[in-house]
């Protein structure tokens, strides 16, 4: 494959030196693009967007052509390509977000689960993968990603978004033998599928636990954590003679950083509910820190923006281990001209911290 040109955000994850504090945002290929409305509206929906490999490249590209500071691609796809190949069929309703044709209630409906073969099933994923890799020509690292295992059952079980995750957390505590089931299954397809995404040249993956800050201290280290760590276990973690770095994100997850830092990942994701200084003090030499600025900030104007990206470097303090992101994914009414503004901050202030 060919050489990266730009690799300072796998050697940050991995805690090597690097020139300035490399900078991706979550959900970077997205609405408040409109070159990538242009193509949605193309492509005739989301579902159709993701699962054709040459628009899924194609959207994947765009925030790198628009922002030359980005350092990193993310796959597009969506977090529940799992579930709907296990057969719940998903789909988008407008205004509702994801909805699936069929749930799991029961333990019955949970054995009933197949557990997905990514090239078969998920081959779209796989060619979006290798799509982008090769037209990334070594531009900068493609991150693969997936759900976590109690993130996909949330939504398996409610049959879409939540509020409360009443259903979730009434088959937690109700029929516990049901859930393992369903989050063991979880994280042997989820482990599959990271792994095939590896080899088709994803060059790290990041799992997202959007929901895991919904459960109780203990509900969290069973039910979340602990497959996510049986899934870390699990990965390629050295490919194309290259480390493969794995992050870690549970939003709502402060409480448990330490814990998660003993989870085997290479990196923390962080939400905008931790400071990053204490973070660091917390976790020490063990992990690198993704984050963690809030989304909402990108709505303000380019001075107060650029003042919140110093101050977030500043209490991150000195040293390498630090990928600047956003505590959460951008959302759809951010003006682009913001982003660039954030991104630009970045590189420009964080220089002082690596010399």
């Amino acid at each position: 494959m060919t050489a990266l040109k730009n690799d300072r955000f796998l050697r940050a994850l991995l805690k090597q030196p690097v020139d300035v504090t490399p900078v991706w945002m979550m959900r970077q290929a997205g609405r408040y693009l409109p070159e990538y409305r242009a193509s949605r509206a193309k492509a005739g929906d989301f579902m159709s967007l993701c699962m054709n490999p040459e628009f899924a490249c194609e959207v994947t590209l765009q925030p790198l052509d628009r922002y030359p500071q980005l350092d990193a691609a993310i796959l597009f796809s969506d977090i529940l390509t799992i579930p709907d190949a296990m057969g719940l069929g998903l789909y988008f309703e407008t205004g509702e977000g994801p909805r699936f044709k069929k749930t799991v209630s029961t333990l019955a409906d949970i054995e009933a689960l197949p557990i997905p073969d990514p090239q078969k099933d998920l081959g779209y994923v796989m060619d979006a993968v290798s799509t982008i890799r090769r037209e990334l020509n070594g531009r900068v690292p493609l991150i693969g990603f997936s759900g976590s295992p109690w993130t996909l059952a949330t939504y398996m079980v409610e049959g879409g978004s939540s509020k409360d995750f009443r259903k979730s957390k009434a088959m937690l505590y109700d029929n516990p033998q049901a859930m393992h089931l369903l989050l063991d299954k979880l994280a042997q397809s989820v482990t599959s599928y990271l792994n095939g995404q590896i080899l088709a040249g994803a060059q790290a993956v990041q799992i997202f636990d959007s929901w895991g800050g919904s459960l109780s201290d203990a509900a969290y280290q069973e039910f979340s954590l602990a497959y996510m760590r049986k899934i870390v276990s699990g990965l390629i973690r050295e490919h194309d003679g290259r480390k493969v770095p794995v992050i870690l994100f549970t939003k709502g997850g402060g409480l448990w950083l330490e814990s998660i830092a003993d989870a085997g990942a290479d990196a923390l994701g962080l939400d905008w509910t931790c400071d990053i200084g204490e973070a660091r003090r917390r976790v020490g030499n063990k992990v690198a820190l993704q984050g963690n600025m809030d989304p909402t900030v990108l709505y303000a104007n380019p001075t107060a923006i650029r003042a919140e990206v110093a101050r977030i470097l500043a209490r991150y303090g000195s040293g390498t281990g630090h990928v600047f992101n956003l505590g959460h994914g951008i959302t759809p009414e951010v003006d682009p001209v913001n982003a660039g503004v954030f991104m630009e901050a970045v590189h420009e202030f964080s220089a002082q911290y690596h010399q």
